[in-house]
């Protein structure tokens, strides 16, 4: 089945909602979505959006000079002045659209994350920006004539003619349908279900960047994988986030023998940013032979605590734990890609036709560790600036529809188990391309993707669980290559004895 469009929008988080919003109403769009429209990291998204808006405190600059600092000074300092300089305009927009952040006493309440020299944090119904966001991002587009979001869509493909992309191959109910279009957003995400213990969403299989790598677009920055280091421990194996705001209104962390020890690896203590934090307590955990390690909470305000934060109240209260009583048990887990397609300051990527956005993207702002709660700002900045740049263009663009190149390879129709594959492409990559990585870690880690690869090549088929099993591989592949080609750690990338093993 053939199906046309002005823009075609790959993915229904933060990203793409916003930018579908952001378009010029006479334009026809189609949002294509692998799962349903809530199943995304920005959903699931808790801490909130950083920018300046007490300048009486605060200043872009100091917003600029913490993530610098967190991103070990190899920010594109271009974009980084676009992402602060434009975050306020985003907010607003926002509003406009009937989203509603956390006031007091008549102003907007910001808080402190990790890393953040000042309270800058915005935040919806206190731990819950990212549905709060969503919500109203959800709402707006179904009532969008112009837009039609398409669920159960996984695309497979990108469709190109005379090296410029014209669309999208998707699978939709075990057929194949092409989706053309003269602009193409791909905002699907990261790539969370690589490591298998993650705060992301099970649908993040690092869909986008492998098709984008598929079809020639520059993938850069690969090796910087930033694991959350507060992530709720359980031995059913059930993880959630804990906020970095939690830390940022006062929590501490503790060993299993109720000591503090951020005091013993950095100044910053417990707001250090999450490498150092998620290194912390990796070390911690190897010192005292643990699986875990606790967050604190029980010395600050009973009220204030559930208040503010009563998504994660709710949800440790479900384990048994009360958080203003018990301490909470966590341990690192894998969180965000700082990597990914590269793209210029309009959110453009090497392909002509193909943008790119959000965490799929790598627009350089981060360096080489995400501050907090600069992602979400990222994706409203640079979504904002690709639907400004496609509105202006769009209207020069022929139809090239009738000129595909077909570079998909038809698998042939059928299903296929790939669990096992997939398990070890996990274990693989958590114990060899973790929080803590070696050189003889990642070419034993490399000649083991190779050898699963050659498992899954006798098993291809069309079918979902293949086609994610295999993009799971791929993006496996390309987080270790691009770490053995970075010889010092620097941010995320870190190399030193093997103990960057997540417990399963």
């Amino acid at each position: 089945m053939n199906k046309k469009c002005d823009v075609l929008i790959v993915g229904s988080g933060l990203a793409g909602l916003y930018a579908a919003l952001l378009l010029d109403p006479s334009l026809k769009v189609i949002v294509l979505t692998k799962d349903l429209m809530k199943e995304s990291n920005s959903y699931l998204a808790q801490g909130g959006i950083a920018a300046v808006f007490d300048e009486e405190h605060d200043k872009p600059e100091d917003h600029v000079n913490d993530t610098l600092r967190a991103g070990a000074g190899i920010c594109n300092l271009q974009a980084l002045h676009v992402l602060v300089d434009e975050a306020a305009q985003n907010i607003c927009n926002l509003q406009r659209m009937g989203v509603s952040f956390d006031q007091e006493n008549g102003k907007l309440s910001l808080t402190r994350e990790g890393g953040h020299g000042r309270a800058r944090i915005l935040h919806i119904d206190g731990d819950a920006t990212g549905k709060g966001l969503m919500d109203v991002l959800i709402r707006n587009a179904q009532s969008r004539p112009n837009i039609k979001i398409i669920e159960y869509s996984l695309c497979v493909d990108i469709l190109m003619s005379n090296n410029r992309c014209i669309g999208v191959l998707a699978l939709e109910k075990d057929k194949l349908n092409y989706y053309y279009a003269k602009s193409v957003i791909l905002a699907a995400g990261g790539l969370g279900m690589i490591y298998g213990i993650t705060t992301n969403a099970s649908t993040l299989t690092g869909d986008a960047i492998t098709m984008a790598e598929r079809a020639g677009a520059e993938i850069k920055d690969m090796e910087f994988v930033q694991f959350h280091p507060t992530v709720f421990y359980s031995k059913e194996n059930k993880r959630f986030l804990i906020s970095e705001a939690v830390r940022g209104e006062g929590a501490v962390l503790k060993n299993i023998h109720g000591e503090r020890f951020m005091h013993n690896y950095d100044e910053r203590q417990e707001l250090a940013p999450r490498d150092v934090v998620s290194r912390a307590i990796i070390s911690e955990m190897d010192k005292t032979q643990a699986e875990h390690v606790f967050l604190d909470l029980t010395h600050l305000n009973r009220a204030y605590i559930f208040k503010r934060f009563p998504n994660i109240t709710g949800k440790c209260r479900e384990y048994g734990i009360d958080i203003s009583t018990a301490m909470i048990p966590v341990s690192p887990a894998q969180h965000y890609l700082m990597g990914g397609i590269k793209t210029d300051l309009w959110a453009r990527t090497s392909i002509p036709g193909l943008y790119a956005c959000g965490e799929t993207a790598c627009t350089g702002v981060h360096g080489a560790n995400r501050l907090a709660s600069n992602s979400l700002l990222e994706a409203l900045v640079f979504a904002n600036r690709a639907s400004k740049m496609i509105t202006a263009s769009i209207e020069n663009i022929k139809d090239l529809s009738q000129s595909r190149e077909q570079r998909t390879e038809m698998l042939p129709p059928g299903n296929c188990d790939v669990s096992a594959e997939r398990e070890k492409i996990q274990v693989s990559m958590r114990k060899y391309a973790g929080i803590i990585r070696s050189v003889e870690g990642l070419n034993n880690c490399c000649k083991m993707l190779n050898e699963i690869e050659n498992s899954l090549q006798k098993k291809k088929c069309l079918n979902k669980e293949f086609i994610e099993c295999f993009n799971i591989l791929t993006t496996a592949k390309s987080i270790t290559h691009q770490a053995l080609k970075r010889k010092k750690s620097i941010g995320a990338h870190y190399l030193g004895e093997e103990k960057g093993m997540l417990r399963a």
